[in-house]
């Protein structure tokens, strides 16, 4: 996606990618994560009991740091911090599939875009519609690069929630996969039981 060419920190702070009006919600903006400047914010959310399906709840403040200075250096891989009205909101991530472990569980098709979300915890009580109106403004982001023909998400089997959220906003359930396990110097990511989710513009 042509978000990959976000400028390092060094050369100032990184500027939106994305920005849309939600109705009810406020402006959602999308901003290449920042490895250095936002790894504070990521390690508290990461951390915390409610993310835990997010797989990082042990790492510390260094390590995410790390983890998302890998993702930087990728061309497939990209993350994002969402804010809603300037706030930090979500932590958004696309991916190529045919570029990720996911290819070894389903077969890819052109066009197919994977993406992770974890949205921060809550200020104040719970707003009717937020969660909807996130999602929503992230997938008109993917569709946006002119390219994506389906997204696909990967929630941990046993997060009912969240699968239940996407399915709510469109998506259609697929098959429970075990991701496999990555070990390489530079990233580590367990073996993880999924269930596979998927988007197609058009389609409902």
């Amino acid at each position: 996606m042509t978000s990959s060419s976000a400028s390092a920190s060094a050369a100032g702070p990184r500027q939106p990618v994305y920005s849309q009006r939600v109705e009810g919600l406020g402006t959602v903006t999308l901003t290449p994560v920042d490895p250095v400047a936002d790894a504070p914010l990521i390690h508290s959310w990461v951390t915390e009991e409610r993310a835990r399906f997010w797989g990082m709840g042990g790492a510390s403040r260094e390590l995410v740091q790390e983890i998302y200075e890998d993702v930087d250096r990728r061309t497939t891989h990209h993350a994002f911090l969402a804010r809603r009205d300037g706030e930090p909101a979500a932590l958004f991530q696309t991916y190529d599939c045919a570029e990720d472990r996911i290819s070894e569980c389903y077969e890819v098709q052109p066009g197919d875009t994977g993406v992770h979300l974890l949205i921060g915890p809550a200020r104040g009580a719970s707003e009717r519609g937020f969660s909807a109106g996130l999602i929503g403004a992230f997938l008109s982001f993917v569709l946006s690069d002119g390219t994506t023909r389906r997204i696909v998400a990967e929630p941990d089997a046993r997060n009912e929630k969240a699968v239940a959220r996407l399915l709510r906003s469109g998506f259609e359930p697929g098959p429970e996969v075990q991701l496999p396990e990555i070990d390489l110097p530079e990233v580590h990511l367990p073996a993880k039981k999924a269930r596979l989710v998927f988007f197609e513009p058009g389609a409902n």
